[in-house]
């Protein structure tokens, strides 16, 4: 069901939401200031080009402060945005019985879009 559920995802939309996510990407690892946040665009990638089956987890290595400061610059600097934006499609895709588990996945997004720095996806 996993495999069926990311073809469906990746038909109606998850290749361009990972490719916008790709393209911002490689921008961002223009500069080295940029390239953390390259970094954690990837991941956003990733999960959106496979979300059926991954899981975010926390690292084993937390970072400290580092990842908290990362976090908040990240947050301030359009990760925020992000959140919304996947918060208002798992919304809309809820109203359906059959959009409830693509929900699940922007909702799953959401979540890693907060706080990307110190966590990873399996």
């Amino acid at each position: 069901m996993k495999f069926i559920g990311n073809i469906i995802w990746l038909l109606f939309g998850g290749i361009i939401t990972g490719a916008g996510y790709v393209v911002s990407s490689l921008l961002l690892m223009i500069t080295i200031i940029g390239i953390p946040f390259g970094l954690q665009t990837l991941k956003l990638a990733l999960l959106c080009l496979w979300p059926f089956g991954s899981k975010v987890a926390d690292t084993g290595n937390p970072g400290g402060c580092l990842t908290v400061i990362m976090n908040i610059l990240w947050l301030v600097s359009g990760g925020f945005c992000i959140c919304l934006t996947h918060l208002f499609f798992g919304l809309l895709l809820c109203i359906t019985i059959i959009g409830i588990p693509f929900g699940k996945q922007h909702f799953k997004m959401a979540g890693l879009a907060l706080t990307p720095f110190g966590k990873s996806i399996t």
